[in-house]
């Protein structure tokens, strides 16, 4: 494995001893064997996790890993501390994803088990605490995890678990980690994010300034109080609210006032140590303002704010505002994902979407996709009512597609009727159907129902690598005897 890589052994008491800036990056410890080192264990690793254990050997996914992770410094790859090795920090990440684990359940349960430990080539060394995971795990790209999800279906179609000739696609919302979203919870939100920063920009400037104490008055209290009171009211009509909304709004906009004049001081007084303070005021100031801007017009002027308008989280401002018409669910808060499945249980392609676009509008370039990667179009292909149009089927057919299932929504013509109720149709529907059990499976197994990453980035993220968790899970039933 890693040939024409730099492969460099590290021990525990170097990495105690050396106190240096920046850190080595290192590929893997020394080989060991775990399992083998105690007498009389007969701990054997489970035949699917030992699948998953060659296929994660590939050298293809390990550059690609390490590669990213070698831009955390400069001189990584030369001088300082010796890291976590490369092969760990992708395997311990593997492993978090494939049992839905936080960083913290992750590092408890490979210190604790000698076949993780085995697996996770940490052997007997130090397992890497959770604030080192994450700091690496931060560093994958998700167009990385989208190249190791082809690389994966490659690995797939090389051991023959699948020929794409059956391709199902459809989309889900995976959820972003915020409150529901309501105007004073937004403006109190804000409220507190701006009052603690400039709380600790005062103890900054000290006597730098000639701000006077009132500038920096944290008044999170006050929005707070308001923010209760409406939620207490929220019943009543919008003309009783409106008082207790006029005074949140003044708060805040008195915080902001505020806020833009330490800011100006500080890019004007501090320079390095002040620079964690200047971006998350230029951060926030912008969307403490956008939720005043749609509070006024939404409680004030009467005005119905578009949802592309609106600002859900100013802690996730990527979220975005996906109705579906669900009956238990008629709004939900993150991004739409779209999802090509084909035989085997493997997702062959994943897209995060930006806004909430028509389901037909990735019919195209779906089956597009499936072709540079299978080299050739589907024998069928599916999806449901939302998808189908006179030109998605004609598109289909051109490509070569020879079963095209998609049924048509509304009243049909009796031709329509009879070309629906052909045995291969409504046997395409009912393999189609198939594709909401995988999508339950990556919700409630790879923890795609709501994602636990903050930012575009992590949401990206926690995507690809769900997916990744999925076709892994895939290959060792495919590969396991």
């Amino acid at each position: 494995m890693n040939k024409g890589l730099n492969v460099i052994l590290v021990s525990d008491q170097a990495n105690k001893n050396y106190k240096g800036p920046t850190p080595m990056l290192i590929d893997k410890h020394e080989a060991d064997n775990v399992l083998k080192r105690i007498p009389g264990l007969t701990i054997k690793m489970n035949p699917e996790l030992a699948a998953i254990d060659q296929v994660l050997d590939d050298d293809e996914l390990f550059c690609m890993i390490r590669n990213d992770l070698a831009q955390r410094y400069p001189k990584t790859l030369t001088a300082g501390r010796k890291s976590t090795p490369v092969e760990v920090v992708l395997r311990m990440l593997a492993i978090k994803h494939l049992y839905d684990l936080s960083y913290e359940q992750s590092v408890l349960q490979v210190a604790d088990s000698l076949v993780l430990r085995q697996f996770c080539r940490v052997y007997f060394a130090a397992v890497p605490d959770q604030s080192t995971l994450c700091r690496w795990a931060n560093l994958v790209q998700p167009q990385t995890l989208q190249a190791f999800n082809q690389r994966v279906m490659n690995l797939a179609i090389e051991n023959k678990l699948t020929h794409g000739r059956k391709l199902r696609m459809d989309g889900t919302v995976v959820e972003t980690t915020i409150h529901h979203p309501t105007d004073s919870r937004l403006l109190a939100d804000a409220v507190r994010v701006l009052g603690r920063t400039l709380t600790r920009a005062k103890t900054l400037l000290g006597s730098k300034t000639d701000l006077s104490k009132e500038t920096f008055r944290n008044r999170q209290r006050s929005a707070k109080r308001a923010a209760r009171k409406i939620a207490g009211l929220s019943r009543r009509g919008r003309e009783q609210l409106k008082p207790h909304y006029q005074r949140l709004v003044q708060t805040t906009k008195a915080t902001v006032r505020q806020a833009e004049r330490v800011l100006a001081e500080l890019q004007n007084q501090v320079a390095d140590e002040g620079h964690g303070l200047i971006d998350t005021l230029q951060t926030f100031l912008p969307r403490a303002q956008q939720v005043l801007d749609q509070t006024v017009r939404r409680v004030f002027d009467g005005e119905k704010v578009p949802p592309t308008e609106k600002l859900v989280s100013i802690f996730e401002p990527h979220s975005d505002i996906i109705r579906r018409g669900k009956v238990n669910k008629d709004t939900e808060f993150g991004h739409k994902v779209w999802l090509g499945e084909v035989e085997g249980g493997f997702i062959a392609q994943y897209e995060v979407l930006d806004g909430n676009p028509n389901d037909d509008s990735q019919w195209q370039p779906t089956l597009e996709k499936h072709i540079q990667l299978f080299g050739r179009p589907p024998t069928q292909a599916s999806a449901d009512r939302g998808v189908h149009s006179a030109d998605n089927e004609a598109f289909a057919t051109e490509l070569g597609v020879k079963r095209v299932v998609l049924p048509k929504p509304g009243r049909k013509s009796e031709t329509r009727r009879q070309y629906e109720r052909q045995r291969w149709f409504w046997r395409g529907r009912r393999f189609h159907a198939g594709v909401e059990g995988r999508i339950s499976v990556i919700k409630r197994k790879h923890g795609l129902d709501r994602c636990r990453n903050r930012g575009q980035d992590g949401f990206e993220r926690w995507v690809g690598w769900g997916v990744i968790a999925n076709n892994l899970t895939a290959m060792g039933k495919g590969l396991s005897p």
